[in-house]
């Protein structure tokens, strides 16, 4: 059996909030489960129960009501959680009003502002005074697009204290690509700034703003919240204000707007690089619950903790984040890129301020190790104890690097979930050992399973993974979609009453899990089907690679494999480095793997998120159109993949 990179002590485990949890579900259902594989089951087959004893065990505010607290279980769509609760998901945030530090604040330029837990209640007391000046309410929709600063997160508070919905994008969205998520949901109240900070360079958003201003219906008041320099307010903007104008109100009580379980909470946003993004709409009780049994127990988070993801306010780990309040620890937020001025930034960051819980993506693990930065040769990671990583697989070769190069000593969660449920399927575990890579563990209270074609559970072989039962964090609706068939479309269409969550992964012998990649990419080359993610591992191995993506390509009534590489600065794609590349992937997976064609590209499009869109690639190769561009961060990548004569077509 394969040996693990980690594995944490019993005295460890018995510290863990999961161990005692664990131990009071003991206590009061009579049960005597002793590992995770048997908590897990319990929760899946007694989800009613499991959800219940989550509610209590974190000590959520507000009133669960009467039993049952799931009616129709056995509908996906359709199954309702606690339909007579009530609570407000602000007020669980803001359960803390002492001296604690709630968020840290730093950037790429070495600012840092830090605010307690008091002084947040306050703030946002004062933000929610603004926006019921403006008359907002439950049900309206307050809109922030923002960089990743503090006034993001007391806008968001201070909008969901009074019931309304929160939605955001980061500042370096596109026009069309703000206009495509925020114009189908018309804001009330849009919070942004006159210009953000990215790799050294100030970047004035003013006539951006003002040209989606022209076309935002709704929209009654534009709020520029200070970040940078002061600079003056754009003047063709109708109902624009600074953020002191907006919070020139008398101070009222923040008072917190009893809610339902399932009354909308958050807007998110698929990634929309295929058509106009859909709006995703996630409930107030899923979301908290979902995210205080991951914070507390997958991550054992805790008070003395400085939980930090690097994100920005577009993806949904900015939510996942946020929630960390919920849970008295202190939130460090970062805004910039990781790389200014230098590899090290969240580095010299996570030493100096004591961060203990340090999250990214598998794309910056992979370009730090490129980089050639070595943490632990260089920084004290006393308080680092975990790492979690997210938004695509994470290598082997990266989880090697962690242990290598970064700490010994921690846990490292590779986590995979999504928008779609504001969450995880499958994450980290602090009383279980981390092998390479795997995920460590299925989410408690998610009944996740891999299935065949024919729609029937399968171990240790690759498949699509599904959840078979309902659970709190599933969307309550999709924005402008009355009957429900584009939820229904997007979840339930391939296997009925099952959700498919549109990823390739496989259960492995610990239990643990392995993606493989989207669904959608899978290639099937001679009708073998595989994983993008298989071939992207291989290419990791490869020091002179540092991005690469393969797609499918249409060839002689079969597919062949095409693989696209970024290589190192003043290396060449030449007949040796293809031999290696092709080599190195026959080795370590099957011939069926190994690409017929390697060609070198300056850039490889991603979303905004970071996460590679191999869709988008290959209707660029197949000369098709790709409606969606400002879902790109990096549109003008898609050139290198047009017209590209190696690949021309037989008809």
């Amino acid at each position: 059996m394969t040996q693990p990179l980690w594995q944490p002590s019993k005295k460890n485990v018995e510290q863990t909030h999961l161990y005692h949890f664990m131990q009071e579900i003991n206590q009061s259902h009579s049960l005597s489960l002793s590992s995770y594989s048997t908590l897990h089951q319990w929760s899946v087959t007694h989800s009613e129960h499991f959800w219940e004893d989550i509610w209590d065990y974190c000590q959520v505010i507000g009133s669960k009501g009467e039993g049952p607290y799931l009616v129709d279980g056995d509908k996906m769509p359709g199954a309702q959680w606690f339909p007579s609760a009530k609570l407000n998901f602000a007020e669980n945030l803001l359960r803390f009003r002492d001296d604690h530090t709630a968020l840290i604040f730093r950037n790429e330029s070495n600012t840092r502002i830090e605010i307690s837990y008091t002084e947040l209640y306050a703030r946002v007391t004062q933000c929610a005074s603004g926006l019921k000046a403006l008359n907002v309410k439950k049900g309206d929709v307050v809109a922030g697009l923002l960089p990743n600063i503090p006034d993001a997160v007391i806008a968001m508070l201070a909008a969901t204290s009074l019931g309304a919905i929160w939605t955001s994008c980061s500042p370096d969205f596109g026009i069309q690509g703000v206009i495509d998520r925020f114009g189908q949901v018309k804001p009330k109240v849009l919070f942004t700034v006159s210009n953000y900070l990215y790799n050294g360079k100030v970047i004035d958003c003013r006539s951006k703003i003002e040209e989606i201003s022209q076309q935002l219906e709704n929209t009654e008041q534009i709020v520029f919240v200070p970040y940078l320099d002061e600079v003056p307010l754009p003047d063709n903007i109708p109902g624009a204000c600074t953020l002191n104008h907006f919070l020139d109100q008398p101070k009222q009580t923040l008072t917190f707007e009893p809610m339902s379980f399932s009354d909308p909470l958050y807007i998110m946003y698929s990634s929309g690089t295929t058509g106009v993004p859909k709006c995703i709409v996630h409930g107030i009780g899923g979301t908290l619950l979902q995210h205080l049994k991951e914070h507390r127990l997958h991550t054992d988070i805790r008070r003395e903790d400085n939980l930090f993801y690097f994100t920005t306010c577009g993806w949904m780990m900015w939510n996942w984040l946020i929630s960390g309040l919920a849970s008295g620890c202190s939130v460090v937020l970062f805004d910039g890129s990781p790389f200014a001025p230098s590899a090290t930034t969240l580095w010299d960051m996570t030493e100096q301020e004591k961060i203990s819980v340090f999250g990214t993506s598998a794309k910056y693990l992979s370009a730090l190790e490129k980089a050639g930065t070595k943490p632990h040769e260089t920084h004290q990671l006393d308080n680092l104890r975990a790492i979690l990583s997210t938004g695509s697989p994470l290598s082997h070769e990266s989880f090697e690097f962690v242990y290598r190069d970064i700490k010994q000593d921690l846990l490292l969660a590779s986590i995979s979930g999504g928008t779609d449920i504001i969450s995880c399927f499958a994450l980290g575990n602090p009383s279980l050992p981390v092998y390479t890579g795997e995920l460590q563990c299925l989410g408690l209270g998610m009944d996740v399973a891999i299935y065949n074609d024919k729609g029937q559970s399968i171990t240790r072989e690759k498949g699509e993974l599904v959840c078979q039962s309902p659970f709190p964090s599933m969307p309550i609706y999709f924005w402008n979609d009355a009957d429900g068939e584009k939820y229904k479309k997007a979840y339930f269409s391939q296997f009925e009453n099952i959700w498919a969550h549109g990823d390739y992964g496989e259960i492995t012998e610990h239990t643990g899990m392995i993606i493989h990649g989207r669904s959608d990419a899978v290639l099937n080359p001679g009708g073998v089907r595989i994983g993008t993610a298989e071939i992207y591992r291989q290419v990791e191995r490869i020091s002179s690679v540092i991005d690469s993506v393969c797609i499918g390509q249409p060839w002689e009534d079969d597919t062949r494999v095409v693989l696209f590489v970024v290589l190192k600065d003043g290396v060449t794609l030449d007949d040796k480095l293809k031999k290696e590349i092709q080599q190195t992937i026959r080795a370590h997976t099957t011939p069926r793997h190994v690409p017929s064609i390697i060609i070198q590209v300056n850039e490889i499009p991603r979303t905004i998120s970071g996460k590679i869109v191999e869709l988008a690639i290959r209707k660029t190769v197949l000369g098709e159109e790709v409606t969606n561009k400002d879902a790109l961060a990096n549109p003008h990548a898609l050139q290198y993949f047009s017209n590209l004569p190696e690949l021309q077509c037989d008809e």
